[in-house]
């Protein structure tokens, strides 16, 4: 039988959500600070395609599987198009980004905790018989 990685997916991505969310809350503190640039984390995605490439590689094991996109960019906030002007202080947070990407956080974490409290109940209902 072979280990399940769900968990272990599903707790880095927990780990990701958290760190994005406190980037987000850094911006949303500094958004009155004169000369602060807005920050954002790497998406989920680049992280999880650096870490396979340190460790195995993954494959695909049947050809109806999902082929990579090959795009390691890393968002770089300050270059979006849909960024607000930077202000006369030089500062450049967009409260209402700040809040959606807020929102998005929290949604992608509630999303990961249905899985896994549904994962758990199928594993569950399977040990029991």
């Amino acid at each position: 039988m072979q280990p399940m990685q769900l968990f272990n997916l599903a707790f880095r991505q927990n780990e990701w959500f958290a760190q994005r969310q406190a980037v987000i809350s850094s911006n949303v503190a500094n958004a009155n600070t004169p000369g602060y640039k807005a920050r954002d984390v790497e998406s989920f995605d680049a992280v999880m395609d650096s870490s396979a490439s340190t460790s195995a590689p993954m494959a695909a094991t049947d050809p109806q599987h999902f082929a990579s996109s090959g795009s390691d960019a890393v968002r770089d906030q300050n270059n979006g198009d849909d960024q607000a002007e930077v202000l006369v202080s030089g500062n450049d947070v967009n409260l209402e980004q700040e809040f959606l990407k807020s929102n998005d956080v929290m949604r992608g974490y509630t999303l990961n905790t249905q899985i896994m409290k549904t994962f758990d109940r199928m594993l569950q209902s399977a040990t029991k018989g």
